[in-house]
């Protein structure tokens, strides 16, 4: 399959942001991307710097107009197209959501992230109700994506349950950068462990990934943090964690990765971590936290 990932900073202004992304997947289309994955909440800046009540503007109904404009970019381009918008489901209940569109224009699927953080400049609890669809890849007529969303790509429970049901790959579209009081040492060990684990998604389930990041910097717009330098980063791995592309730290980018989806039945059979799961000692997975006599 090939994949188109874009990689981007964003202005104020959410035509503007839809223009360029139009024009980059395009761009991707006519290189022979088959799927694009875009950067989690591409139309706007990243407003949950701060808690404010006027950012509930950004929020739009799933199906509704941001659907229709990427339905459309999608149908145009006969890409299948992976979209990260705040949806508004009724007054005062909102989702992070993400919503595939085939190549036809319609809306295969969508999944509303699942686990939400509330961190500082990331105050994400304000806006965004927890997702309530679970953990269920959405089917195209490329494959099944197994779809999440930023905060979810910690949580090997996520992917495992993705992969379980027959997901060709995992996706994450994501918005995560430096503290600016932070360390260089803390930074990249931070950045590091961003790629870690979601590598590591891809090998206990034999399975790619595809992560994309949001890059550059926004100014936190309370002026009680020094904003977000989002460290880009965006990048696919195989079935065995390695990396098969990785973008700039700094930089923008639209690029085109060519991913073997038949390599998962090779891995699986040298690696069969499924065949081996001790499903009859799991239960207690299920449970917030376990007390120790």
């Amino acid at each position: 399959m090939k994949i188109g990932i874009i990689q981007q900073s964003c202005s104020a202004s959410v035509a503007e942001n839809r223009k360029k992304l139009a024009a980059s997947i395009e761009k991707l289309a006519s290189k022979g991307a088959q799927l694009v994955v875009l950067q989690e909440l591409h139309d706007s800046p990243y407003f949950c710097q701060t808690e404010n009540t006027d950012n509930f503007r950004y929020a739009l109904p799933v199906p509704g107009e941001a659907t229709e404009f990427y339905s459309e970019v999608a149908r145009q381009n006969r890409v299948v197209l992976v979209t990260s918008l705040f949806e508004r489901r009724t007054a005062g209940l909102y989702h992070n959501t993400a919503v595939v569109l085939d190549t036809d224009g319609s809306i295969a699927g969508i999944h509303r992230k699942m686990h939400i953080p509330d961190d500082p400049a990331y105050y994400e609890k304000f806006y965004f109700a927890p997702g309530d669809l679970g953990f269920h890849p959405i089917q195209t007529s490329l494959g099944k994506l197994g779809l999440q969303v930023c905060w979810d790509q910690w949580y090997p429970e996520g992917a495992r349950l993705m992969a379980l049901q027959g997901a060709d790959l995992l996706i994450y579209p994501t918005a995560i950068g430096y503290e600016s009081s932070d360390t260089k040492e803390e930074q990249q060990r931070q950045r590091n462990a961003w790629m870690t684990i979601q590598r590591s998604h891809a090998i206990a389930n034999g399975i790619p990934v595809v992560s994309v990041n949001r890059v550059g910097f926004e100014p936190d717009p309370s002026g009680t943090t020094g904003g977000i330098q989002f460290w880009g980063s965006s990048f696919v791995a195989g079935q065995q964690g390695e990396l098969l592309f990785e973008a700039s730290q700094t930089e923008e980018e639209a690029v085109v990765v060519d991913v073997d989806l038949q390599r998962t039945e090779s891995v699986r059979q040298w690696w069969p971590f499924l065949r081996d799961r001790r499903i009859d000692a799991y239960q207690d997975l299920a449970r917030r936290f376990i007390e120790t006599p």
